[in-house]
Order: structure tokens, then C-alpha cells, then sequence
């Protein structure tokens, strides 16, 4: 496997706090519109591929979506997540596992990923990527993925990572997807910094 593995995300998660992290957002603005552009139904299932810590699952939840599955590779990740939940009447379920390796259990309406696909440099592990996708999707499902854009950065978390513009990420799908919208977004680290983000939602061809 040559996608960084568990052991350097634990280890991120492990020194650092999640609102500490250069890819927190305190409100996950773009990923929610696109999610609301797909059209779902409340009861739709929903991934979000490398939530981690993130608040996406949680605002999910509290915007009325009942089904919503969070995957990692970093067991660290998942509980800082599950802790901040705490008991509610409608949790996440969390699956912890590399997606590169990901067989779902059942098939999704929407495959959510911000900022997990652009760590793959390696073309072995996009194509697992792509493969574990094509088994999640329904026909008809959205895929939305966001990574570093043209103008991001070249290196995150001490990893190297890929930048794509709209046309780039759409040939690494192939066919079975068409792109249904993009735009580059402004991310602000919590440090301040400004980070170029590529944002797309595709659907799934039958």
C-alpha cells in the first residue's frame, strides 16, 4: 500500500487537535450546497469518505439526513468524532477502513470526500479509489469530491499530495461519471492561510 497509512493519521489526530488540523472548517458551507443540489431524500444513504473529525456528518444529521455513514482510516479520527457527538436520538454509523480497500456493505445515493483523493499520488491507489466508488454508488448517485485545485498546495500534512482542475478529476473517474458542476473555493486554515480547493459533483452513469 503506498497511500500514507492508519499510523500517520493516528498520529495527526493524536498531536493535534481537530480544529487545529490546515483542512477544518467550523462550517462545512460548499460541501452542504452541493449535498442539497444532489436532491435527496432524507432517508438516502450518505458516506462521507474521510470524514475523520470533521462536522460534516453532525450537520448532516442536524439538517435532517438520517442515514449517514462516516469512513476513515484513522481510528483516532473516528473517535474524536464519535466523543464530540456524544448520545443523540440519530448517530453516524463509522466504518474504520482504508477506502482504497473499502468493499460497501450496501449501495450509497452519495459519496462524499474533502481533501481524502488528492493524498493518492500513486495511480495504483486512485484506481482502487475509483474501483471502491464504482461498488458504492447506485446508478444515478452523486459523487462529491473536493481536492486541492490547480493553484493549492503541492505538499499537506508533510505528504505530498495532487492538485487537479475539473477536467483532470473527470478523466481519473472515467466514463461512468459525468460532471454535473465545479468551482474553486478559497479555504482559510485555521492559521490563516489561503488554500485553492477544487470542488465537483459528479453523477453516476447507468
Amino acid at each position: 500500500m503506498t497511500a500514507p497509512g492508519q499510523e500517520h493519521w493516528d498520529r495527526v489526530y493524536t498531536t493535534r487537535a481537530a480544529a487545529e488540523v490546515s483542512w477544518y472548517e467550523t462550517h462545512p458551507v460548499k460541501s452542504l450546497e452541493l449535498i442539497r443540489a444532489a436532491g435527496l431524500a432524507a432517508d438516502d444513504p450518505i458516506i462521507d469518505v474521510g470524514g475523520g473529525a470533521s462536522v460534516l456528518a453532525e450537520e448532516l444529521l442536524d439538517a435532517g439526513y438520517r442515514d449517514v455513514t462516516v469512513l476513515d482510516l484513522s481510528g483516532e479520527a473516528l473517535r474524536r468524532q464519535r466523543e464530540r457527538l456524544g448520545p443523540r436520538p440519530v448517530m453516524p454509523s463509522f466504518i474504520e477502513q482504508d477506502v482504497t480497500r473499502f468493499r460497501a456493505p450496501r449501495a450509497y445515493a452519495l459519496w462524499h470526500d474533502r481533501a481524502a483523493f488528492h493524498f493518492l499520488v500513486q495511480a495504483e491507489d486512485r484506481q482502487r479509489y475509483v474501483d471502491a466508488l464504482r461498488r458504492a454508488l447506485r446508478p444515478h448517485g452523486h459523487a462529491i469530491i473536493a481536492t486541492f485545485g490547480p493553484s493549492g498546495p503541492e505538499r499537506c500534512s508533510g505528504l505530498d499530495v495532487r492538485r487537479y482542475d475539473a477536467a483532470a478529476l473527470a478523466a481519473e473517474l472515467g466514463d461512468g461519471f459525468e460532471l454535473a458542476e465545479s468551482s474553486l473555493v478559497l479555504h482559510r486554515t485555521p492559521r490563516g492561510a489561503e488554500q485553492q480547493f477544487l470542488y465537483c459533483r459528479f453523477v453516476r452513469r447507468t
